[in-house]
């Protein structure tokens, strides 16, 4: 059975990069009825927390991209690491290791003196020297020193690396947590991991961990590596690119299919599709159709396809996810017209539910107009086709096709072209020139509102 696994190391929020990685992984698994499995590697303990492993799990659980075991945390298993590195310690496969930090500092800065690039140089690798007195080592791999490693990339091909470019590399630090390149074999080991799909700046970590894996005498999984995220301009992405939060998107008024759909184009593709469900994409999923190069990322694109599903989705539902746009801002739906019916009028209008919610504020909270508005569009000319406008909307009844005849009618009365009647009522009864169609609108509004909002507006009028 297929198992892949998306590792994320809890030092910071689900950014775009990693939320497409566990998309690909979680792709992959539910393609081909396996499983998916979620593991915290939470080592760094400078820089991991509770509140990014939390952001993390938000972030997978926002996006839909549930796991079918895990979370698992590395930081429960050091006795597994520990027993392990012993095990090699013994076989001959890996030793402990005393130098300091100013010896290896000292030894990294005479090998730059000389040109050398900077690497281990296996000082205690079969040393006979006395460990010096109260001092913990750490345990490094022994790393063969001669042939290469090969392995055929998923994504990228054929890769070769000489053993002579590898050093000794640490696995199990002084106070027992492993390192990266270790924790994340015997992880993968352990869980039985079939496919390891990950980005490619592991790609340099990979000839070392396929070392560790045949000093075990373990089966190696596939590798996958899948190129980098850039922004618009080339550059690595970045937070002035939109890398920001998988949450912070949520935040902004995108959907998570929307988003969903957008990561899965960057550097994954199907023929021309570009608009593509969830249940689409696993039917299409693929590693051989991931590109190589890097993926550019285009904060446009985003918003036009999240566009696209706000227009397609349930009003129901996009009404209860405006609400908390809108309570934030202090507004109340509840002497107002229903919000699906409001989201209805403005769907066309809109890319994020953060403009559908500032659209919908003039539904439910009158809106000053500024003294710029009025003085640009109410005239003494108009003053009378919206005194006569005023009386007929009281006597007419209230539903759009009535509201449309009125106005055409008073349109008509006084000789006006449509603009100069509909753009001061506009202002007048939403504080904005900007509107659906205006009997549309006034028709949500509500006839007793629209009244209302005349009454007071026609004293700033000229005479």
């Amino acid at each position: 059975m297929i198992r892949t696994r998306f590792a994320p190391s809890p030092t910071g929020y689900l950014h775009i990069g990693g939320a497409r990685t566990a998309l690909f992984a979680w792709a992959y698994a539910r393609k081909h009825g396996g499983k998916f499995i979620l593991r915290i590697e939470d080592t760094d303990l400078e820089r991991s927390t509770r509140q990014s492993v939390q952001a993390i799990l938000d972030g997978m659980q926002w996006l839909g991209l549930d796991c079918d075991e895990g979370p698992f945390y590395q930081m429960q298993r050091l006795e597994r690491y520990q027993a392990i590195a012993e095990q090699l310690v013994k076989e001959g496969k890996a030793y402990p290791c005393y130098a300091s930090k100013e010896e290896l500092d000292a030894m990294r800065e005479a090998q730059r003196a000389r040109g050398e690039k900077p690497r281990y140089d296996g000082r205690w690798r079969d040393s006979l020297e006395k460990p010096p007195a109260g001092v913990k080592p750490v345990i490094r791999f022994k790393n063969p020193q001669e042939g290469e490693v090969s392995w055929a990339d998923e994504v990228k091909g054929l890769i070769t690396v000489g053993n002579s470019e590898l050093d000794d590399l640490v696995i199990l630090r002084a106070d027992g947590v492993p390192t990266y390149n270790f924790g994340v074999v015997i992880d993968d080991l352990d869980m039985n991991i079939t496919h390891v799909i990950r980005g490619d700046d592991h790609v340099n970590n990979t000839p070392r961990q396929i070392n560790i894996y045949r000093a075990l005498g373990a089966t190696l999984p596939k590798f996958g590596h899948v190129p980098m995220i850039l922004g618009h301009d080339g550059e690595r992405l970045s937070k002035r690119h939109g890398a920001v939060s998988v949450m912070q998107y949520r935040d902004d008024g995108f959907l998570p299919e929307a988003l969903l759909n957008y990561l899965a184009r960057l550097g994954w593709s199907h023929g021309d599709e570009e608009k593509f469900s969830r249940e689409q994409m696993v039917e299409w999923f693929d590693l051989r159709h991931i590109s190589k190069s890097p993926a550019r990322f285009d904060p446009d694109k985003l918003l036009w396809l999240n566009q696209q599903y706000l227009r397609e989705a349930d009003h129901q539902r996009l009404a209860e996810l405006v609400q908390p746009f809108l309570a934030a801002d202090q507004i109340s739906t509840d002497d107002g017209p229903p919000l699906y019916a409001v989201i209805d009028l403005l769907l066309q209008r809109v890319s994020s539910l953060h403009e559908l919610a500032d659209a919908a504020v003039l539904f439910y909270r009158p809106l000053e107009p500024s003294a710029a508005l009025r003085e640009q569009h109410y005239a003494a000319a108009v003053r009378p086709a919206i005194e006569d406008l005023y009386a007929r909307f009281q006597a007419s009844v209230w539903n759009r096709a009535a509201i449309n005849d009125v106005i055409r009618a008073v349109v008509g009365a006084h000789a006006l072209k449509m603009p100069k009647l509909a753009m001061p009522l506009r202002v007048m009864v939403t504080g904005t020139p900007q509107t659906p169609s205006i009997d549309a609108t006034l028709e949500l509004i509500g006839k007793e509102t629209v009244l209302a909002r005349m009454s007071a507006e026609l004293k700033h009028f000229p005479t």
